[in-house]
Protein backbone atom coordinates (compact mmCIF):
# COMPACT_ATOMS: atom_id res chain seq x y z
CA UNK A 1 0.00 0.00 0.00
CA UNK A 2 0.53 3.58 -0.66
CA UNK A 3 0.92 6.03 2.00
CA UNK A 4 1.70 9.70 1.15
CA UNK A 5 4.17 11.55 3.66
CA UNK A 6 4.24 14.92 4.78
CA UNK A 7 7.33 16.14 2.75
CA UNK A 8 8.61 17.88 6.06
CA UNK A 9 8.04 14.59 7.82
CA UNK A 10 11.45 12.95 8.94
CA UNK A 11 11.52 9.73 6.91
CA UNK A 12 10.96 11.77 4.03
CA UNK A 13 13.81 13.96 4.50
CA UNK A 14 16.56 11.57 5.08
CA UNK A 15 14.94 8.92 1.92
CA UNK A 16 15.43 12.41 0.32
CA UNK A 17 19.28 12.85 1.97
CA UNK A 18 20.29 9.92 0.61
CA UNK A 19 18.72 10.46 -3.19
CA UNK A 20 20.28 13.72 -2.99
CA UNK A 21 23.51 12.29 -2.30
CA UNK A 22 23.40 9.36 -4.32
CA UNK A 23 22.34 12.23 -7.75
CA UNK A 24 25.35 14.24 -6.11
CA UNK A 25 28.03 11.01 -6.55
CA UNK A 26 26.74 10.50 -10.26
CA UNK A 27 26.58 13.98 -11.45
CA UNK A 28 28.16 16.57 -9.56
CA UNK A 29 32.27 17.58 -9.17
CA UNK A 30 34.75 20.32 -9.06
CA UNK A 31 32.09 22.42 -11.34
CA UNK A 32 28.93 21.39 -9.95
CA UNK A 33 27.01 21.05 -6.22
CA UNK A 34 23.94 19.70 -6.17
CA UNK A 35 21.69 20.21 -3.03
CA UNK A 36 18.79 19.27 -1.92
CA UNK A 37 16.38 22.02 -2.79
CA UNK A 38 12.25 21.40 -1.88
CA UNK A 39 10.81 18.22 -0.96
CA UNK A 40 7.54 18.50 -3.25
CA UNK A 41 6.15 14.99 -2.73
CA UNK A 42 6.80 11.73 -0.84
CA UNK A 43 4.76 8.26 -0.38
CA UNK A 44 5.96 5.59 1.34
CA UNK A 45 5.70 1.46 0.36
CA UNK A 46 5.60 -1.19 1.79
CA UNK A 47 7.24 -3.95 -0.01
CA UNK A 48 6.47 -7.88 0.88
CA UNK A 49 9.79 -9.64 1.82
CA UNK A 50 11.88 -6.98 0.22
CA UNK A 51 11.90 -3.85 1.85
CA UNK A 52 10.38 0.22 2.30
CA UNK A 53 10.24 2.32 -0.65
CA UNK A 54 10.07 5.83 -0.91
CA UNK A 55 8.76 7.67 -3.88
CA UNK A 56 9.87 11.38 -4.08
CA UNK A 57 9.47 14.57 -6.03
CA UNK A 58 12.67 16.94 -5.24
CA UNK A 59 13.85 20.28 -6.31
CA UNK A 60 17.86 20.23 -6.66
CA UNK A 61 19.80 23.21 -6.43
CA UNK A 62 23.44 23.86 -8.10
CA UNK A 63 25.34 25.59 -4.65
CA UNK A 64 27.33 27.77 -7.09
CA UNK A 65 24.08 29.38 -8.47
CA UNK A 66 20.74 29.02 -6.62
CA UNK A 67 19.05 29.98 -9.60
CA UNK A 68 19.57 26.68 -11.69
CA UNK A 69 17.37 24.32 -9.90
CA UNK A 70 15.89 20.76 -11.72
CA UNK A 71 13.21 18.79 -10.61
CA UNK A 72 13.60 15.29 -10.32
CA UNK A 73 11.53 12.31 -9.35
CA UNK A 74 13.42 9.42 -7.60
CA UNK A 75 12.86 5.99 -5.55
CA UNK A 76 14.43 5.04 -2.74
CA UNK A 77 14.46 1.24 -1.30
CA UNK A 78 15.99 0.36 1.73
CA UNK A 79 16.18 -3.77 1.22
CA UNK A 80 14.94 -5.94 4.27
CA UNK A 81 18.04 -8.50 3.34
CA UNK A 82 20.84 -7.59 6.50
CA UNK A 83 23.77 -8.51 4.13
CA UNK A 84 23.17 -5.55 1.88
CA UNK A 85 21.73 -2.99 3.23
CA UNK A 86 22.52 -0.28 0.78
CA UNK A 87 19.82 1.76 0.04
CA UNK A 88 19.00 1.20 -4.24
CA UNK A 89 18.32 4.73 -5.90
CA UNK A 90 16.55 5.34 -9.12
CA UNK A 91 16.39 8.32 -10.51
CA UNK A 92 15.27 11.13 -12.91
CA UNK A 93 16.23 14.44 -13.81
CA UNK A 94 13.78 16.53 -15.53
CA UNK A 95 15.98 19.76 -17.53
CA UNK A 96 18.95 20.18 -17.58
CA UNK A 97 21.91 20.26 -15.07
CA UNK A 98 24.19 23.84 -16.03
CA UNK A 99 26.62 22.79 -17.80
CA UNK A 100 30.01 22.70 -15.93
CA UNK A 101 32.27 21.66 -18.32
CA UNK A 102 33.98 24.51 -18.40
CA UNK A 103 34.58 24.76 -14.63
CA UNK A 104 35.79 21.45 -14.90
CA UNK A 105 38.21 21.46 -17.02
CA UNK A 106 39.60 24.73 -15.33
CA UNK A 107 40.05 23.25 -12.06
CA UNK A 108 41.28 20.05 -14.01
CA UNK A 109 44.36 21.57 -16.11
CA UNK A 110 45.38 23.99 -13.19
CA UNK A 111 45.72 21.07 -10.89
CA UNK A 112 47.60 19.26 -14.09
CA UNK A 113 50.10 22.31 -13.99
CA UNK A 114 50.69 22.90 -9.94
CA UNK A 115 54.76 22.20 -9.27
CA UNK A 116 54.29 20.40 -6.30
CA UNK A 117 50.53 18.25 -5.00
CA UNK A 118 48.42 20.43 -3.15
CA UNK A 119 47.20 20.06 0.51
CA UNK A 120 44.66 21.90 2.31
CA UNK A 121 42.50 21.44 5.57
CA UNK A 122 39.35 22.99 7.55
CA UNK A 123 37.18 23.68 4.11
CA UNK A 124 34.82 25.51 4.80
CA UNK A 125 36.91 27.14 7.72
CA UNK A 126 35.88 27.82 11.70
CA UNK A 127 33.45 30.67 10.08
CA UNK A 128 31.87 28.39 7.56
CA UNK A 129 33.75 30.06 4.67
CA UNK A 130 35.39 28.41 1.66
CA UNK A 131 37.53 30.30 0.02
CA UNK A 132 36.95 30.64 -3.92
CA UNK A 133 40.52 28.55 -4.94
CA UNK A 134 39.27 25.79 -2.55
CA UNK A 135 35.95 25.91 -3.92
CA UNK A 136 36.41 23.35 -6.44
CA UNK A 137 37.91 20.86 -4.08
CA UNK A 138 35.21 21.30 -1.90
CA UNK A 139 32.65 20.95 -3.85
CA UNK A 140 34.33 17.36 -4.74
CA UNK A 141 34.12 15.89 -1.45
CA UNK A 142 30.71 17.33 -1.65
CA UNK A 143 30.30 14.84 -4.24
CA UNK A 144 32.53 12.43 -3.32
CA UNK A 145 30.42 12.14 0.04
CA UNK A 146 27.89 11.44 -1.88
CA UNK A 147 28.92 8.09 -2.41
CA UNK A 148 29.57 7.51 0.95
CA UNK A 149 26.49 8.72 2.74
CA UNK A 150 24.47 6.56 0.01
CA UNK A 151 26.21 3.27 0.60
CA UNK A 152 25.94 3.87 4.86
CA UNK A 153 22.16 4.86 4.90
CA UNK A 154 19.66 3.34 6.55
CA UNK A 155 16.06 4.57 6.84
CA UNK A 156 16.93 5.67 10.57
CA UNK A 157 19.72 7.95 9.33
CA UNK A 158 20.61 11.78 7.93
CA UNK A 159 24.16 12.18 7.06
CA UNK A 160 25.19 15.38 5.86
CA UNK A 161 29.11 16.69 4.89
CA UNK A 162 30.36 18.73 7.65
CA UNK A 163 34.13 19.56 7.09
CA UNK A 164 36.89 18.65 5.00
CA UNK A 165 39.19 18.32 7.83
CA UNK A 166 42.14 17.36 5.28
CA UNK A 167 43.02 16.99 1.75
CA UNK A 168 46.23 16.01 -0.06
CA UNK A 169 46.22 15.67 -3.61
CA UNK A 170 48.62 12.27 -4.75
CA UNK A 171 50.57 12.16 -8.08
CA UNK A 172 49.50 9.27 -10.30
CA UNK A 173 50.91 8.46 -13.85
CA UNK A 174 47.51 8.54 -15.70
CA UNK A 175 45.32 10.93 -16.76
CA UNK A 176 43.12 10.54 -12.92
CA UNK A 177 43.45 13.39 -10.13
CA UNK A 178 43.96 11.88 -6.92
CA UNK A 179 43.07 13.51 -3.67
CA UNK A 180 42.79 11.33 -0.03
CA UNK A 181 40.71 13.36 1.86
CA UNK A 182 39.80 12.99 5.30
CA UNK A 183 36.26 14.30 6.04
CA UNK A 184 33.90 15.23 8.75
CA UNK A 185 30.48 13.55 8.68
CA UNK A 186 27.38 15.00 10.45
CA UNK A 187 24.77 11.93 11.30
CA UNK A 188 21.64 14.72 11.86
CA UNK A 189 19.80 11.76 14.07
CA UNK A 190 22.23 11.02 17.14
CA UNK A 191 24.28 13.94 16.40
CA UNK A 192 26.96 12.05 16.29
CA UNK A 193 30.65 13.60 13.97
CA UNK A 194 32.19 10.62 12.10
CA UNK A 195 35.96 11.38 10.97
CA UNK A 196 36.16 9.01 7.43
CA UNK A 197 39.28 8.99 5.33
CA UNK A 198 38.47 8.93 1.25
CA UNK A 199 40.25 8.28 -1.71
CA UNK A 200 38.70 10.10 -4.60
CA UNK A 201 39.46 9.83 -8.23
CA UNK A 202 38.18 12.65 -10.78
CA UNK A 203 38.62 13.19 -14.31
CA UNK A 204 36.43 16.00 -16.22
CA UNK A 205 34.53 13.20 -18.65
CA UNK A 206 34.33 10.45 -16.10
CA UNK A 207 32.97 11.67 -13.40
CA UNK A 208 34.07 10.69 -9.68
CA UNK A 209 34.73 7.51 -7.94
CA UNK A 210 35.53 6.42 -4.87
CA UNK A 211 38.17 3.45 -4.78
CA UNK A 212 38.40 3.16 -1.19
CA UNK A 213 36.61 4.83 2.10
CA UNK A 214 36.63 3.96 6.10
CA UNK A 215 34.79 5.09 8.47
CA UNK A 216 37.91 6.43 11.18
Amino acid sequence: AMEELLPSHFPASRAAAVAAAFIRYRHAGPGRGLALGTIRRAHREDIDAVGRKYHLELVLEDIRDKDSAVNCTAEVLYPLDNKNTVPDVQFTLEGELQNSDEADDMFYNQIKSLDKELVARNIPDSQGNVSPELEPIHLLAWAASGYVIWQNSTENTNFQLAQTKQVTQVKRSDEYLQFDYMILLHEMVSQEIIPWQLTVLWHPRHGVQVPQDSRQ
